[in-house]
């Protein structure tokens, strides 16, 4: 989806940086100029802040070389006024030997970087450079950030039967908050993909959100990553690091399969939520950090805890909501719509002209068990893309292990979809009550109706 765009910038030239430079001595001002036209800037020159932010009302500006000693209004003045005006413009503050003080103060008001008088024009080019470089990449990220924002609206994530709705319901509400929330599901149903939205729909979206797998790293790695080291705390740790905790800083860190996570690491986790510090190894002192914790498993945690495989007080420390994600067969009614959209996405990437699944494909697509939910789902997909040769995809272009759930009626006759429920029904309940005459009370039926439904359904019983 952001590939075009990108693909359309770098085949068209790069319009010139424009640099704006305030500055009041002639000389200065003229020089500099010239030799920035002369480095293939496009440059605007101003004698002093009121005439540069009637410049910038009029032109965006990718740089500003602001001298601090202006008359009238000083150049840490006119850095405000100018970041309000031109928020994406990057302020250079040129500061003389005797007032470093102000351009420390620059600083703390939003520069992003000072030069020396007297000025050497060879480190000019370079700081210039290196600015623009650094702007183009925080630019980036800001448009990266609005279209993760965007893509990952709850809105937007394919699912109108009952129970995605309620997942919706549930992760507008938590999204508000920075509590802990632990989503349930088996591996497949897009706990990483509600856990996205659950960020960026939340009040720190421009924050990082960072995913980590706690059963694909060995515990010595995890804890390391998670939460950093020190300068010599192990062989070949010859500088300190930070973990992902204070890397996330005020984002989310996102910990996929928590019940995979080893006792000790458990503990310095539920410091890490308890007390909103980590220890680093090696260090003498907690950090202090804030990140917000969404964790996820295919497990019974309840279960794991009985069991001693996993720490209770941890175990309540995420649960503070809970949300469970239904498998895909509980939600057949999504399919038609997960089938339209993936597929349009996979033929798009292949550069195929797939069209759609026909009648027999969907009906198998709908009633397949989809042990592996969505992700087998998007395999099954993708394979028929690659393989199909369309305009529609045919069941033989899907998986050949690909076979409908027995209990799935595929039938398009009404009637013959009601006889299949109800043998489905009645052999149910007599799995639950073997007693007959209790089970034709459960169904509501006369013992004598019930045995002639066993008799006209071929419904088998265990015992028989």
């Amino acid at each position: 989806m952001a590939s075009v765009p990108a693909q359309r910038a770098r085949s068209q030239p790069a319009a010139p940086a424009r640099v704006l430079i305030v500055e009041d001595e002639p000389l200065i001002r003229s020089t500099l100029a010239e030799f920035l036209e002369q480095e293939g800037y496009e440059v605007a020159t101003s004698p002093d802040a009121e005439t540069a932010l009637e410049m910038a009302r009029d032109l965006r500006f990718d740089v500003a070389l602001c001298d601090i000693q202006l008359p009238r209004m000083d150049g840490v003045s006119l850095l405000e006024k100018l970041l309000r005006l031109s928020p994406d413009t990057f302020v250079v503050l040129v500061t003389a030997y005797g007032t470093v003080e102000s351009a420390v103060e620059a600083f703390k008001r939003g520069a992003h970087d000072y030069l020396m008088k007297p000025l050497i024009l060879d480190e000019v080019a370079a700081k210039l450079r290196h600015l623009l470089a650094y702007r183009q990449l925080h630019l980036e990220n800001q448009w990266l950030r609005r279209e993760l924002h965007q893509q990952f609206n709850p809105s937007t994530i394919i699912g109108r039967s009952a129970a995605m709705q309620q997942v919706f319901i549930t992760v507008r509400k938590v999204a508000a908050s920075r509590s802990t929330v632990l989503l349930v599901g088996e591996s497949g149903t897009g706990k990483e993909l509600i856990a996205r939205a659950i960020h960026y729909q939340g009040p720190d979206h421009e924050e990082r959100f960072v995913a980590v797998n706690c059963a694909a790293i060995p515990e010595d790695l995890l804890e390391n990553q998670l939460f950093g080291h020190r300068k010599g705390a192990y062989t070949g740790a010859d500088r300190d690091s930070e973990g992902i905790f204070q890397h996330v800083g005020a984002g989310t860190l996102f910990l996929d399969e928590i019940g995979e996570m080893k006792p000790g690491t458990q503990a310095k986790l539920l410091r890490a939520i308890e007390q909103k510090e980590v220890l680093p190894v090696g260090a003498s002192a907690p950090i202090q950090v804030n990140a917000r914790i969404l964790a996820a498993t295919n497990k019974d945690l309840a279960r794991e805890v009985a069991e001693g495989r996993f720490r209770e007080d941890l175990y309540y420390r995420l649960n503070v909501v809970t949300i469970h994600l239904p498998p895909l067969r509980d939600r057949r009614e999504d399919i038609p719509e997960l089938v339209e959209y993936l597929l349009a996405r996979h033929a798009a990437s292949q550069g195929k002209p797939i069209r759609g699944v026909n009648h027999e494909a969907m009906k198998l697509l709908v009633s397949a068990p989809w042990r592996g939910n969505v992700r087998e789902l998007d395999n099954a997909l993708q394979r028929a893309v690659i393989l199909g040769e369309g305009p529609l995809i045919v069941p033989g272009d899907l998986p050949p292990d690909l076979a409908p759930d027995p209990s799935v009626c595929l039938a398009d006759d009404l009637r013959s979809a009601v006889t299949h429920f109800e043998k489905q029904h009645i052999e149910r309940i007599l799995r639950e009550i073997p007693d007959k005459k209790e089970a034709a009370k459960r169904l509501g039926l006369a013992l004598s109706s019930l045995y002639r439904k066993i008799e006209d359904l071929g419904i088998k019983l265990d015992r028989e």
